[in-house]
């Protein structure tokens, strides 16, 4: 018997996974931390007016807590197409597969996007004031940064996770201008 697919999502997959879930568990992976360590020239900026987006930034030490998703047995081939197109729309995500552990202590294999670190849209380490204006201001084919940003901080706490940056950048992004 084949092994089950699973998909480890730390952003946008959270809320809007875009494929049939048969399981989904809070999961762990290791080595990586989610940031906005990505410009968006296509979903949520343009290519003359970026926006940012979050991408899982390799750190050895560190750890960042998501969702797994088992996808529903018949319909891999088509989620992988499907997050294929999706997430390496423009090259600056690798596909991975990586060990993630799940809430319920199970340990399985996760495909997963990481950014990559050579890509012209990496920008790690920008301060979060600098994301925050971005983030205030960009719109992209599937809308405002801003509600990219909301969606995942808050459906990241309504299951309990806390991520204390993605939680002071909507604070911050509320204080100022919007392009909407």
């Amino acid at each position: 018997m084949d092994a089950p697919l699973w998909v480890f999502g730390y952003g946008s997959l959270i809320w809007n996974p875009e494929f049939p879930v048969a399981e989904q568990q809070i999961a762990r992976l290791d080595g990586w931390h989610r940031s906005f360590c990505m410009r968006s020239i296509h979903h949520r900026g343009t290519e003359t007016d970026p926006g940012l987006v979050l991408a899982l930034d390799e750190a050895p030490e560190s750890f960042c807590d998501g969702v797994a998703f088992r996808v529903t047995p018949g319909t891999e081939a088509d989620t992988m197409e499907a997050l294929r197109e999706r997430e390496l729309v423009s090259s600056a995500y690798l596909e991975i597969t990586a060990p993630v552990v799940l809430r319920d202590g199970r340990a399985v294999t996760a495909v997963t996007y990481v950014v990559d670190q050579s890509h012209v849209q990496y920008c790690g380490n920008l301060p979060l004031e600098d994301q925050a204006q971005i983030i205030s201001q960009a719109v992209g084919g599937r809308g405002p940064n801003t509600e990219y940003l909301r969606n995942t901080e808050s459906h990241l706490r309504e299951i309990g996770l806390q991520d204390p940056d993605l939680a002071w950048l909507v604070a911050r992004v509320e204080q100022l201008p919007t392009t909407l």
